[in-house]
């Protein structure tokens, strides 16, 4: 008994010095897809033959030129949910295991329903929303440490400090959450953003625990809100541990080494691209600390798409955001995106295609007329509306509309509508993490935020705001990335005021926030905004007017962007007029006389309901 006791001790101690990492680290069973790719990472431990107990058959083993690692692909159909344990051994026949787990998915999870069109998407940058947990600013060997004085560093907002203020974000009428990513980040300086990460299987101990963000993910369902993942599929961090030690050195794109990318992405789609310039889109690495995945490596493109189906399925998460999304391989990137939308058809998946030009845009979009003259398919459900968002960032200067200026602007984004394979699915925004905000661009006009927030809560697609604007916060891009991500007011011991609650907000903080949660309140059992037509009408003296409609009910929109009082002839809208002789006024709540002239104040908007 004593000798097979010692040679079990030396079996586990050999396990230990031999398996640093598994990953994934577990898995679920009944997925669609039944193969598992699963990393063996240690100290020479290809030199090691795996094989594996309880049925499980290995259908392929992959050691590439770096010998700390192993890729063994295992057939898990029929599989319940259990433990089973994967043994080495060399030709010495000396051996180690390694105990793997396939857990029990939540019940219909493969059936989940995504964001869509009827949901507001509140978009925040953890580190600068609310610190709830300040034991956790600073966490032992990472560089970055907690300083609100830097505008680039780490301020100490986490994902206690979101939980806290669930309430608050329901209450602003919002019913989905996207966090910029809170996966490690272990680089120096400008860890916060999270876009360099450095363990796509860890949440950043600065933020909390993987634990933490499935507590948030349980809190949101609780309220019937939807939780958004920020995943990047193009890039990681210079620090994250696998650059240390590539696997196979077309891990990433070598030029070698480092080259930057020209960020053209139209080389993608150009039939007339040179080759070196579509590469230097596609392989050039987006900044200097962020190495670029090779998605075309098999073995890179499963690792991605395991990891993503993985945060799914742990933290119960209703959509992704995908970051860089044209900056990708993009056969690769169809496959993972495909590949997910397989294991959940009810999914939704939105990309940052930050283009300026609708057609551009639409050849992203999953079943693409356009795209499909190249015989490509993204299979991407949803794209990010960045000409719209062109249009919010200066036309509510425009006091005088020219031909192609003024409400003009907005009016023409919406008549390349036809250019999309399904317009409602995809994201519309005046701001966010990236770009200038809306109230410095405007100077905390309030009349021009309420004309901006009627817009972009009543036409085609899914709405998604930026934390802090509903309060009226600012920030200068010009002034760098940090002025645009300010902390919100409240969200740290010791902060002048607290604008999560209507008792601790200024008085100008209560009237922006009074106005937007009652039109995103509004909108959120309005199914002729979430899915109806849209028939609008040439802008005249700078004047747009717009209807949304289905079978049981019509929404007037009129937004008189001129700095003059405006008269508008509602006989020139009988079309969608016709048959109604009132407008219940959505904010105000009085009612309006639609049979005769409307009068709308300067720089002004009113939303009606007809009846």
């Amino acid at each position: 008994m004593n000798k097979i006791f010692y040679i079990f001790l030396f079996c586990c101690t050999a396990a230990l010095a031999q398996v640093e990492r598994v990953e994934p680290p577990f898995w679920y069973a009944g997925m669609h897809n039944p193969e598992l790719q699963v990393m063996f990472y240690g100290k020479d431990i290809a030199k090691y033959t795996p094989t594996v107990n309880n049925g499980v058959v290995i259908k392929n083993v992959v050691k590439t030129e770096n010998p700390n690692y192993v890729f063994v692909t295992i057939d898990t159909k029929d599989i319940p949910a259990s433990d089973f344990v994967f043994t080495f051994k060399d030709k010495n026949k000396a051996a180690f295991t390694q105990k793997y787990t396939l857990r029990q998915r939540k019940e219909g999870s493969a059936l989940r329903e995504g964001f869509d069109s009827s949901d507001l998407i509140y978009l925040i940058m953890p580190d600068r929303f609310a610190n709830g947990n300040p034991a956790n600013d600073n966490a032992e060997g990472m560089g970055d440490t907690a300083n609100r004085n830097e505008p680039f560093g780490r301020h100490g907002g986490d994902i206690q400090g979101i939980i806290n203020n669930l309430d608050y974000i329901e209450q602003l009428g919002a019913t989905a959450l996207w966090s910029t990513p809170l996966c490690e980040d272990r680089h120096n300086r400008g860890s916060y953003h999270g876009y360099a990460q450095t363990d796509v299987y860890k949440i950043d101990p600065r933020y909390g625990t993987n634990e933490d963000y499935l507590r948030l993910s349980q809190e949101l369902k609780k309220r019937d809100m939807k939780l958004i993942l920020d995943y990047v599929t193009n890039h990681w961090g210079s620090e994250h541990w696998m650059y240390k030690d590539l696997p196979t050195y077309d891990w990433v794109h070598q030029f070698p080494g480092y080259a930057q990318s020209n960020y053209r992405m139209t080389t993608q789609f150009d039939p007339n691209a040179s080759d070196v310039d579509s590469r230097y889109c596609m392989d050039g690495w987006f900044v200097s600390d962020m190495p670029d995945l090779n998605q075309s490596n098999p073995l890179v493109l499963n690792y991605l798409t395991q990891n993503a189906i993985w945060w799914i399925e742990y933290a119960d998460l209703d959509g992704f955001r995908v970051d860089t999304y044209s900056y990708n391989d993009k056969e690769g990137i169809a496959k993972w995106t495909k590949a997910i939308m397989d294991e959940y058809p009810h999914f939704n998946i939105v990309g940052e295609v930050w283009m300026h030009d609708q057609a551009q845009m639409a050849y992203w979009q999953k079943d693409s007329k356009i795209a499909a003259i190249q015989s490509y398919n993204s299979y991407l459900p949803s794209v990010m509306d960045f000409t719209l968002h062109d249009a919010f960032g200066n036309v509510f200067n425009e006091d005088n509309a020219g031909w192609d200026s003024g409400m003009q602007k907005v009016y023409d984004n919406f008549t390349n509508d036809f250019l999309y394979p399904d317009i409602n699915n995809i994201l519309v925004f005046a701001e966010n993490h990236d770009t200038g905000r809306f109230n410095e661009i405007y100077k905390n006009d309030f009349n021009k935020y309420k004309m901006a927030m009627a817009l972009l809560a009543t036409v085609r697609g899914i709405p998604q705001i930026y934390y802090g604007t509903e309060i009226g916060m600012a920030g200068d891009k010009g002034k760098g990335d940090g002025d645009i991500r300010r902390d919100f007011s409240g969200g740290w011991q010791g902060d002048k005021n607290n604008a999560f609650t209507q008792s601790g907000r200024t008085a100008e903080q209560q009237k922006w926030f009074e106005f937007s949660s009652k039109l995103f309140n509004w909108r959120k059992s309005k199914e002729v905004i979430h899915t109806g037509k849209t028939t609008h009408y040439l802008p005249y003296n700078n004047v747009y007017v717009y209807f949304r409609h289905n079978d049981k009910e019509t929404v007037m929109v009129a937004i008189n962007n001129s700095d003059k009082e405006q008269a508008i002839d509602t006989a020139r809208y009988r079309q969608n007029i016709k048959g109604y002789t009132k407008g219940r006024n959505v904010i105000e709540g009085n009612v309006t006389d639609v049979t005769k002239q409307i009068t709308l104040q300067s720089k002004s908007v009113i939303i009606l309901e007809l009846q």
